[in-house]
């Protein structure tokens, strides 16, 4: 039975497949838009040359050859018995669709891998994609999960984004009714964003036919533009106390059947510069927790249909 004040991603997997469901990271060896010179060079200002990926990829190791391992770790560690293989690093609908299929389709073909989770950006998904998504939606869990960080479109200029607040909306609206289940990315702490502005990105997210959120924490990540920012006085971190509030407050203004995947992010501590609270995420998990119970709050409590 689900006890949280918010309707968790665990709780979700297990009420469909009656056991416990592990997402396994795999890098697919994939660029993106952002850093190619497509769109722009460098990406956001907050990632590095990995794009928040393992390195898998660069160390030769398959998609398969991943997968089986990540499945080793977990099966042990929680007691998995079904996976999601997780295609995190850079943006992973950005190839040929023929390249996309055969990716997706060898991390399927492990056993107990039910499905997928597809991170990419809102303007890396055409009608091909959807297509082909849609296909494996009818047998599999498809879950795409798509950047948005922010509904104020001066943040995403200063951040770098190479898209706007519309594009998000769009491209979720395009998804809608493929049976493909879309997950929105939202970062708190952006430079310049008031509270009031990341709560705006949550009603703009409850708005639309999103199943699901990621809410992470911006950190520092050594040798990134933010970095540099970070150096030389131009951007702060959020404090500990001030985020739990504020995600507290983001999960009131959300649907009560939106899927909550994500509380916080979780930094590599080799390369963090900073806050070094962000890695002590349990202790933010049981502070959130506190807070809603202190409170009496929950999901949804102040969510406005519109």
């Amino acid at each position: 039975m689900n006890e949280k004040p918010y309707k968790d991603l665990a709780g979700f997997l297990r009420s469909k497949y009656g056991c416990r469901v592990q997402k396994i990271t795999v890098d697919a060896g994939l660029s993106c838009p952002n850093r190619d010179g497509t769109l722009g060079v460098g990406g956001c200002i907050y990632c590095n040359e990995r794009g928040s990926g393992t390195g898998a990829a660069s160390q030769g190791l398959s998609i398969t050859q991943q997968i089986e391992r990540g499945k080793g770790t977990y099966g042990k560690r929680y007691k998995a018995k079904k996976f999601l293989a997780y295609f995190q690093a850079h943006t992973n609908t950005y190839a040929p669709v023929e390249r996309l299929e055969a990716l997706y389709r060898e991390a399927l073909s492990v056993p107990d891998v039910v499905g997928l989770c597809i991170g990419t950006r809102p303007d890396c998904v055409d009608d091909d994609v959807l297509a082909l998504l849609e296909k494996l939606a009818a047998d599999h869990m498809i879950w795409v999960e798509y950047g948005l960080q922010s509904s104020c479109d001066k943040t995403l200029r200063i951040i770098n984004r190479g898209h706007d607040a519309a594009c998000f909306a769009e491209t979720v609206k395009k998804t809608a009714g493929r049976n493909i289940l879309t997950c929105a990315h939202v970062i708190l702490g952006l430079p310049g964003e008031t509270r009031e502005d990341m709560l705006e990105t949550a009603r703009f997210i409850g708005a639309l036919p999103v199943d699901g959120v990621k809410i992470h924490l911006l950190y520092v990540i050594r040798g990134t533009a933010l970095h540099r920012m970070y150096e030389q006085g131009r951007y702060q971190c959020m404090e500990q106390e001030d985020y739990v509030e504020t995600v507290c407050r983001f999960i009131e203004l959300l649907p009560p059947d939106m899927i909550i995947q994500r509380l916080t992010g979780d930094p590599n501590k080799d390369e963090l510069v900073a806050p070094q609270w962000s890695v002590e995420k349990g202790k933010t998990f049981l502070l959130i927790h506190e807070a809603m119970a202190r409170e009496n709050s929950r999901q949804g409590r102040f969510y406005s249909p519109s």
